[in-house]
């Protein structure tokens, strides 16, 4: 089993200023999973509580002379702690010089202990170098790594209807606005662009609507609403046509999805998972100078719903 690459300078961009401090807001582990063709960042997919983070990046954006062999068709994964692997990054990077290598080494950390896996940051300056080693999980065997491709493969299908939602900043003012009122948060999504966020208490209700959203994947003509006036009609009766679906999330991980404004992403979407099983949230990349979607670089988070009863 062997990885070994140059860094480049896009790709230490997108980490250390973007990526990592995004992954690392919601959570102190993560898993990375390097193939033949992607690197990708993988945060709780294994597990169905809490917030589920994907990044992936064709190994081109991140990487120079990628180099990888393994026994599981060319694929290696493992977690790490993301504080050390953004501070090692940010060491290595601190001063001028050559290309910043890294690979994978097993070292003894004292001679009466075994090999221990490491991903190793090497980077030679004019007048110095600095190597930096990330304590990491041992690699995933190949059935551990299979799972983790059915994780990722499960995680990456998308709901019949994404609404584009309104500027992130916004949505972190809201949050901060409206999440004072409660823990659960309702979501509804509908086939003609909108978008209702609200908290409710026994007494209040407090929330927004956002309407006439740009729509990918399935919609429906608007005009059929018919003349109904108030937010709250207007949902109804496009969840009692089926052109509507609506779920109750945590308020803290919705909270925390907001993050990914970190990323710097040019668009954000927001839809419900097929039977209502969660709420996924896409961010698209644009091309430099344009407005053409970078498909060399997705993410993606998805957060579990809550019980409608208990919420």
């Amino acid at each position: 089993m062997k990885f070994k690459a140059f860094l480049t300078d896009h790709g230490v961009a997108l980490l250390e200023r973007r990526f990592l401090p995004a992954f690392e807001k919601i959570g102190k582990t993560c898993h990375v999973y390097l193939t033949p063709v992607h690197f990708i960042l993988l945060h709780n997919v294994l597990n169905s509580d809490g917030v589920q983070a994907i990044a992936q990046f064709s190994k081109d954006v991140v990487f120079d002379d990628y180099r990888i062999s393994s026994q599981n068709q060319d694929r290696i994964a493992f977690t790490v702690d993301l504080t050390l692997l953004l501070r090692a990054l940010k060491s290595s990077v601190s001063i001028y010089g050559d290309k910043l290598q890294v690979k994978l080494v097993r070292k003894r950390p004292s001679l009466s202990e075994r090999p221990m896996p490491y991903l190793t940051f090497e980077s030679k300056g004019l007048k110095s170098a600095i190597i930096q080693d990330v304590p990491i999980s041992q690699p995933l065997n190949r059935i551990d790594v299979q799972e983790l491709q059915s994780s990722l493969d499960m995680a990456q299908e998308l709901p019949r209807t994404l609404v584009q939602v309104p500027e992130l900043q916004h949505l972190i003012g809201l949050i901060d606005r409206i999440g004072k009122l409660g823990e659960v948060l309702e979501v509804a999504v509908t086939q003609y662009g909108d978008l209702h966020l609200q908290v409710s208490q026994t007494m209040v209700s407090l929330g927004s609507e956002y309407r006439k959203l740009r729509v990918i994947g399935v919609r429906a003509d608007p005009t059929s609403m018919g003349s109904a006036s108030s937010s709250a009609s207007r949902l109804q009766q496009a969840l009692q046509k089926g052109e509507a679906s609506k779920v109750f999330v945590n308020m803290k991980h919705f909270a925390k999805s907001l993050q990914c404004h970190l990323t710097r992403p040019d668009a954000a979407f927001c839809g419900v998972g097929a039977v209502d099983s969660c709420l996924y949230m896409m961010f698209q990349y644009f091309i430099p100078g344009t407005r053409q979607t970078d498909n060399t670089i997705s993410l993606h988070y998805r957060l579990p719903v809550l019980d409608p009863g208990g919420a």
